[in-house]
């Protein structure tokens, strides 16, 4: 068995070959992207921050230490979506899709990094 391969990538890039099983993780469909385009496999809406977590960061720079705080307590209080994931990624190379311009403060970032982290759900 290889070592299976994880990455994020804003959705509004192309789809590359090695992208694996393309999981949407915004609780929002992309503005202006049309399914066919976005080529997404699953979207796991659930795995992503709450709306109240999502408005109160609003991609503020400034607020992403506590953001990820606050977003590694719900995934971890959201075991059965967590695991959903976890099983998915253990089948094969996966590319986790944002929407957000910022690609270093996003919530595929900080669930990237939980997931690696192996806390426990």
């Amino acid at each position: 068995m290889g070592h299976r391969s994880v990455r994020v990538k804003r959705v509004y890039l192309s789809p590359a070959d090695d992208d694996g099983t393309r999981i949407l993780v915004d609780r929002i469909w992309p503005r202006g992207l049309t399914k066919e385009h976005a080529a997404v496999d699953v979207w796991l809406k659930d795995v992503a921050p709450s709306a109240s977590l999502r408005s109160w960061f609003g991609h503020d720079p400034a607020k992403w230490t506590e953001f990820r705080a606050r977003y590694a307590a719900e995934l971890t209080a959201n075991g059965s979506e967590v695991g959903r994931l976890r099983a998915m990624l253990a089948e094969g190379d996966a590319t986790l899709l944002y929407a957000s311009k910022d690609e270093t403060h996003n919530n595929a970032v900080v669930l990237l990094a939980f997931l690696k982290t192996g806390t426990k759900s």
